[in-house]
Formats: C-alpha cells, sequence, structure tokens
C-alpha cells in the first residue's frame, strides 16, 4: 500500500497534473438504447465519487473527424486533470491501439487512436500517449466480448483513471509522442487569398463553421459591414460562390438573409438569420470540404 501511494505520488510529480474525479463521455452511440447508460454504469462500478458528464452523444455514426472536432470545440473549457473517454470506432475490434493521451494542458483522452486525436493534440499538445494494457485495464469477465470496448475498455480505464485507481504510468507502456492525424485544411494566407477548412456544422442552426480565425482574416483588411468574397469546394467541385456581408450580429439584416459572421470561437462562419445556410445551399462539413475568401 505505501509503495503504491509513493507511485502514485511521484507520478504528480513527474508529470505535473493529478486526475481531478471528473469524467466525460463522448460517442456516436445515441441514446435510442442502453449503450451510453452501460459505460456509466462501469464508470459508477469503479467509484461512485466520480462526476460524469456528456459532451454529446450524437457524433454522426462512424464520423471520426467529427469526433475530434467536438473534443477540440470542448475540452479547453473543463479544469486540469479532467479525464475525457471518447468512442467512435468504427475499427472495433482491429488492430488500431487503444490509448491515452496526456497534453500538455493536463486533460486525459481516452480513446481508440484513429483520427480521433488529430486536434486536440495540435490545440492542446502531446505531453505524453500510452497504450491501454488490456490484461491489466478491461472490464472483468468482458474478454469474450469483441465489439463494446466503449464500456469494456475504455470507458472502465477511464474510470479507473479519473478515480485515481490508477496512475497514468499505470494505464500501460509509453507509446512515442505521436498519434493518428486525419489531414485536412489549415487556414493559410497568400495572394491575397485566405484558403481554409469547414471543420463542422453549427447543427442545430445549420450555420457553416470554418477553421479562419481573426488573425488570419485580418489579412484580407475587412471590417464589420464590409462584403467577403466566398468560394466553397467539396473535393474539386465548386459548391457555393458568393459576396456576403461582415456583420457582429444576426439583427443588423432582414430575417431570410444570408451573413458571415464570427462565431463562439472567433472562427469565421456563413449563416442565415433565423435560417440554415447549410440547408439552403447544400453546405456540409468534414475533412475534404475548403473555403476561400477575397475582397
Amino acid at each position: 500500500m505505501k509503495l503504491r501511494v509513493l507511485l502514485f505520488l511521484l507520478a504528480i510529480t513527474f508529470n505535473g497534473f493529478s486526475q481531478n474525479n471528473v469524467l466525460v463521455f463522448q460517442s456516436d452511440f445515441g441514446l435510442k438504447d442502453g449503450a451510453v447508460s452501460a459505460m456509466k454504469g462501469v464508470a459508477m462500478g469503479v467509484s461512485t465519487d466520480l462526476k460524469i458528464f456528456d459532451l454529446t452523444h450524437e457524433i454522426p455514426a462512424f464520423n471520426i473527424w467529427e469526433a475530434a472536432y467536438r473534443l477540440s470545440q470542448t475540452a479547453q473549457y473543463y479544469p486540469t486533470g479532467t479525464v475525457f473517454v471518447s468512442v467512435c470506432d468504427p475499427g472495433v475490434g482491429t488492430a488500431r491501439h487503444s490509448v491515452v493521451l496526456l497534453t500538455k494542458s493536463g486533460h486525459y483522452f481516452v480513446t481508440p487512436d484513429n483520427g480521433t486525436l488529430t486536434l486536440i493534440a495540435e490545440q492542446l499538445g502531446i505531453q505524453e500517449v500510452r497504450e491501454i494494457d488490456e490484461v491489466k485495464n478491461r472490464r472483468q469477465n468482458s474478454n469474450e466480448s469483441y465489439t463494446f470496448h466503449g464500456r469494456d475498455v475504455y470507458a472502465f480505464t477511464g474510470a479507473r483513471l479519473a478515480s485515481k485507481t490508477i496512475t497514468f504510468e499505470e494505464v500501460g507502456p509509453k507509446l512515442p509522442s505521436e498519434v493518428v492525424k486525419i489531414d485536412y485544411q489549415k487556414p493559410v494566407f497568400e495572394n491575397g487569398v485566405i484558403k481554409g477548412g469547414i471543420p463542422i456544422l453549427d447543427i442545430q442552426y445549420g450555420n457553416v463553421w470554418t477553421n479562419i480565425d481573426k488573425k488570419t482574416f485580418a489579412n484580407l483588411g475587412l471590417k464589420a459591414g464590409d462584403f467577403v468574397k466566398i468560394q466553397i469546394f467539396n473535393g474539386t467541385k465548386k459548391a457555393y460562390e458568393g459576396k456576403l456581408k461582415l456583420v457582429n450580429t444576426f439583427g443588423e439584416v432582414p430575417v431570410g438573409t444570408d451573413v458571415t459572421y464570427f462565431n463562439s470561437l472567433l472562427n469565421f462562419s456563413l449563416a442565415v438569420n433565423q435560417g440554415s445556410f447549410s440547408a439552403k445551399h447544400k453546405i456540409y462539413s468534414g475533412s475534404d470540404w475548403t473555403i476561400l475568401l477575397s475582397k
């Protein structure tokens, strides 16, 4: 027992980060059946002191890219030491690694290493990556189940880590400080044109969110009230072209008007006042969508 306490204290000293009993779940399971509840039940079986929250369980089925984005959208607002369990795992049961990423910000991410960590690794930095030892960190008597690692491996390991039942070092062997990444268009300014991506939709309202931040946009020298020339492509196919006003609030234009604005993450976005830009213009999101902005 004394050795275990000593190892735990050494782990905190080495990493500089301690788990805080906060466990956050994300998945593409939906809430129509008992899958999410089963994961929470496993976690509570580890410790009833856990504080469990949901990020979302409405990731479109098998959409690893959207899982990656939702983590990057949300994780920064949780305190240091929070453990995230993200399960969007179309390759469940295959040779993909099951890992825990510790970021330089002190957050832990328990997930298959299949691209889910693309954006969070860039945003928060990689402190260390460990592969989950599925002999030690797997729900008891679950070895014959091959298709619900979210319950049997990830929820179980995440709960053990968040509750300090295990240290980060006890997750499993250390891996190189890298993760599987999905290619996507990062925002760049060149020859008077900004090129960026459309990582996600503001799904409730149909607004189109880009990854073009205010600093990059400033290269165009445009301000609120000015018009922005826009081209949107899905792969090589042009899906939209137009010139829209940049506004601070939707109320500056009549209902039904197309506009551009900066969203809550301060990224350039497109909307229809009290309408859906996505539905109106058939614009969607993902790593294969790109947008060009100019004067």
